[in-house]
Order: C-alpha cells, then structure tokens, then sequence
C-alpha cells in the first residue's frame, strides 16, 4: 500500500491540473530543447580511423563488450550496409520528424511541467520492429529500418499486422507510447476490466498528445480492422458480458484481447476478421466516455481506481 501511495503522490506531482476537455491547444509559446543525432549515418560512413571519434560522439552504443574488431565487421557487413543505404532512401533528411517530435514534446510538456525533451538517436537496428523506439529519459533511439513502409522487400516475409506499422506515419506514435509507457504507473488490478481501462488510458494519452494523428495510427489498425470494431462495438461489449469476462482474472485474457496478435480471439468462426488487442480499443472508448461525462483533469483520470473510473464513465456501446 505504501509503494501504491508513493506512485500516486508522483503522478499527482507531475501531472498539471488543468482543464483537459480540448485537446487541441495553442502550445507554440512551449519551450523544448532536444538535439537529433544520427548514428547511422556517422556510423556507415565511417572508417576504422574515424572509430574513435564515433565512440566519443555515442558513447552509450560503445560498450565495453562492442569491441573495435566487431565494429569493422558490423561497418563492412554488405547486408547491414544495404540496409543502410535502403533506410536513406526514405530518411536522409528528416525535417518532418523534426517539427513532429518538437510538437509532441510540447504538448507532453503542455501536461507535464517536468517534462524534460530527450535527446534524439536515429539508427537502424536490423529491423527489431519489437524495439522501434527506446526511451531512457535523457535519450531516445528511433530504428529508422522499422519505417520503410508496408509493402518493402525488406519486410515480405513478416505477419501483415506487423506491417501495417513499418510506416513513417507511425514513428510517431511509437515515440508517444515509448514515453507514456514511463509516465503511466501500473495500479494493482488484475481483472480484465481493470487491464482494459489501464491500457485505454495510455490510447487516450495519445489523444492528448498528439491530437492531430487519426485513430486507426493511434491504435494500430489499419482501415478495415479499425471499420470492424467501430461497426462491432456493441456486439464486443455484449460478448464479454454474457460470458462475465470483465471481472475474470483469467490471465489467458491478455493473449486473446490485449497483446498485439493478427486477430483477437473470441472463437468465433470470423474471429480472423477482427483485430488484435480489441480490449484495449474497448478499454480507450470507455476512458473516453468518461472523460466526456467527467469533469475532470488529466491528473485525476490517470490515478483513478479502473472500477470507479468505469462505474462513472457512463459507457454506453454505439449500436
């Protein structure tokens, strides 16, 4: 109870109170100060002298164990180096990503007035779409390989849900979420209803955040999986009533509603149609009604007990 208290006090601390029902706000006034480096490059277009300078300049990507020989042989890999080549193709310059980062800073700042912009790392990581973006506080690495788009040779043989998000669209989102995923401290729940709630509360950071990007980039679904849950809201909800999942701490849950998958599962015979993490949708549009029925700061959603945020959200399924 008292790590819970602690967490609370933290939120409270960061989090500004202020009104929170329009997300679009004017925050050109908002001061960051972040840098962008780009690794990549320095790193492909390097040499075995220039090493040296490349360890000082990113001494974090320099351990101990990443010694100089396997440097060489990384800088002189033919299959790195074409994907390099491919990534530059796409994002030799990125002044785009440039005003999107500058904006989401702000507007995190906007909310939290610690908030402190990291510093940018652009890289290629051999296509670890599991690891796109890395946020540690002061910095934060962006695999620029993970954004080639859906339809790249690089990306043939990879599950088309995983494709989907290969785009330079979702850079963004992904760096929204690497920094909400931080921000946002689990709370002790373990019902489905709860875990739902909890991850519809990050989606709807994502409203707040970036208020311009569409649904379908902030969830991750692409159009059709995105037309299907709007058009099957209601029969979602009346599925996991009549089967009392929404108090179930059946952890079999989080597989079949929650983690990212090609379809959620509901063994249904058109369960192939549906999209993934379909719980964490549901869980975004009851975060949603209740801000819409709440007056209430982004401070006090964030710490609210899951079944009181749900019993005052007013949710009803559109038919």
């Amino acid at each position: 109870m008292r790590f819970y208290f602690m967490n609370l006090m933290v939120l409270c601390a960061i989090f500004s109170c202020s009104d929170k029902k329009n997300n679009q706000i004017d925050v050109s006034t908002i001061n960051v100060d972040f840098s962008i480096k780009r690794y990549e490059v320095d790193f492909y277009n390097s040499t075995e002298n220039k090493l040296p300078i490349l360890k000082k300049k990113y001494p974090y990507l320099f351990p101990k164990t990443f010694t100089d020989s396997l440097a060489i042989v990384k800088l002189n890999n033919k299959e790195e180096q074409e994907l390099f080549n491919e990534t530059q193709k796409l994002y030799k310059n990125i002044p785009e990503l440039k005003i999107e980062l500058l904006d989401l800073f702000k507007h995190i700042k906007h909310y939290n007035r610690k908030f402190k912009a990291p510093n940018v790392v652009t890289m290629i990581s051999n296509i670890d779409y599991k690891s796109r973006v890395i946020y540690a506080d002061s910095l934060l690495f962006i695999s620029l390989d993970v954004y080639l788009g859906k339809t790249h040779k690089f990306y043939s043989d990879y599950p088309k849900y995983i494709k989907e998000n290969n785009t330079k669209n979702n850079i963004i989102v992904d760096v929204a979420n690497s920094i909400i995923e931080k921000q946002l401290v689990p709370l002790p729940n373990r019902s489905f209803i709860g875990k739902m709630i909890h991850e519809g509360k990050k989606i709807y950071l994502l409203d707040i955040y970036l208020p311009t990007i569409s649904d379908k980039l902030k969830i991750r679904y692409s159009k059709e999986k995105m037309d299907w849950a709007l058009t099957n809201e209601e029969d979602i909800w009346k599925y996991f009533i009549e089967r009392k999942l929404l108090f179930s701490t059946e952890t079999q849950l989080n597989k079949r509603f929650l983690e990212e998958a090609p379809f959620s599962k509901f063994y249904l015979q058109n369960d192939n149609q549906s999209p993934g993490r379909i719980g964490v949708w549901l869980g975004w549009q009851i975060v949603r009604s209740y801000m819409k029925n709440n007056d209430v700061s982004l401070q006090e959603l964030l710490i609210i007990d899951s079944q009181e945020l749900f019993k005052r959200s007013k949710y009803k399924p559109k038919k």
